[in-house]
């Protein structure tokens, strides 16, 4: 196939190699990508969140599928441009993609489905986050209502930090006071095709900057995927996840679709498991990023025919993808400074070294080729993944291969799958 990936971060390298691991050979763009995507894809100058753009190049070169990669351009709408103009596209309309877009709407649609969250109030001023603080106690959350790039949110029994970070937002739009939800989150991505969805593995990920889950919010600092500990308390992953999809998934494709908004594409549900049982903290719109990098290494289907089929409607004639028994685990090594004020422009070695481990690739995040060399020009710069066949395994491939990757003032967590690696 002739197949156009938006995107230019880690998560879209990692939809890439996954396709690149496929028997059949696809003919594969990325628009815009960046140095690591240059050398599994051909690189395309093109704005991803222009839909007249991106659709004019979808049928200029005959592309079969148009994969979006961030939320972005979802919101933009340039999914619906490209299905109008008859081009298989994974990704969901504007309208829908609201579920990532606004939490507001989200909300709404989980009421109305039935489906197991937490409380939320909806605030626009001062006061009124305030009488919501009041309302419902801290720990306080406070979550931007747009898109802010996975660090819009924050958890803090501080009243003053919580109210810093409302008035942050507040000047832009409205945001969300949520009660507070404890215990383990997992993420599980669903793909839908507007009537049916089929699961994923699940995965856990990493918010906190610091090990210990200490320090700001990012965008996601590692990730591993199984997790053999929700055999415990559902007594299997499989059961895990027949649950969440009969609770969580299939009613909120029912009720998008039953108000004129199929939503095609990825179905991330951010999920908290609870004393009470199973809920949602949030949907995003498309892959999670850093779980695809873990996600999709372990998938044994060919992912082409998983996103062309949710693309064209027809989840239906296929069977619950089936995923390997080994274990992945990536490591994020960010810039110094990240998430604030991240320091960009600094040469990257040893990743030729990294490689070489056995088990070990790299999902370039932020990376552009000069003629010195690779340099970093964001704020999450590499995903080390490793793949093995038990959690030590894939941790000692991975941190040996973060050691031998050389960026000036980088910075990574030490503790990533940690506990799932002593059996915790």
């Amino acid at each position: 196939m002739k197949i156009l990936v938006l995107g230019s971060g880690a998560r879209e390298h990692a939809i890439i190699l996954a396709l690149r691991s496929e028997e059949a050979e696809h003919e594969i763009f990325a628009a815009p990508g960046n140095a690591g995507i240059g050398q599994n894809a051909q690189l395309v100058a093109l704005d991803a969140n222009d839909p007249g753009a991106v659709t004019d190049f979808a049928n200029e070169n005959h592309v079969d599928l148009v994969i979006v990669g961030p939320e972005a351009p979802l919101v933009a709408g340039v999914a619906d441009a490209v299905h109008e103009r008859g081009i298989p596209v994974f990704g969901p309309s504007r309208m829908a993609a609201q579920l990532e877009g606004s939490k507001a709407f989200a909300k709404r649609i989980m009421d109305a489905a039935g489906v197991p969250t937490g409380r939320a109030v909806r605030a626009a001023t001062r006061a009124e986050v305030e009488a919501a603080f009041d309302e419902l106690g801290a720990p306080h959350v406070v979550k931007a209502d747009g898109l802010a790039a996975g660090k819009g949110v924050i958890v803090t029994s501080d009243r003053d930090a919580a109210l810093a970070h409302a008035d942050e937002y507040l000047s832009s739009g409205a945001v969300l006071v949520e009660e507070f939800l404890a215990g383990p989150e997992v993420s599980l991505f669903f793909l839908s095709d507007g009537d049916h969805v089929l699961p994923l593995s699940p995965a856990q990920d990493y918010k906190r900057l610091l090990d210990g889950d200490e320090g700001p919010n990012t965008g996601g600092m590692g990730a591993y995927s199984p997790l053999p500990w929700l055999d415990g308390t559902f007594g299997s992953e499989e059961a895990f996840v027949d649950e969440v999809t009969r609770t969580v998934a299939e009613p909120v494709i029912r009720q998008l679709d039953a108000e004129g908004t199929p939503f095609i594409g990825l179905l991330y549900a951010g999920l908290i498991l609870t004393e009470s049982g199973v809920k949602v903290i949030e949907f995003n719109a498309r892959f999670g990023d850093p779980e695809t990098q873990v996600v999709l290494p372990r998938l044994v289907d060919p992912l082409s025919e998983l996103l062309l089929a949710a693309a064209s409607g027809h989840l239906e004639d296929l069977p619950r993808p089936a995923f390997a028994d080994d274990v992945a685990v990536t490591v994020v090594l960010a810039s110094e400074g990240y998430p604030a004020a991240p320091v960009t422009g600094r040469a990257l070695t040893g990743l030729r070294d990294a490689e070489a481990i056995e088990g070990v690739h790299l999902a370039h995040a932020a990376t552009a080729e000069t003629d010195g060399g690779l340099v970093a020009t964001g704020g999450r710069v590499l995903n080390v993944v490793g793949v093995a066949t038990t959690f030590a395994q894939a941790r000692e491939r991975v941190y040996r291969a973060v050691d031998a990757i050389g960026l000036d003032g980088g910075q990574h967590r030490t503790d990533i799958a940690a506990r799932v690696s002593e059996g915790l």
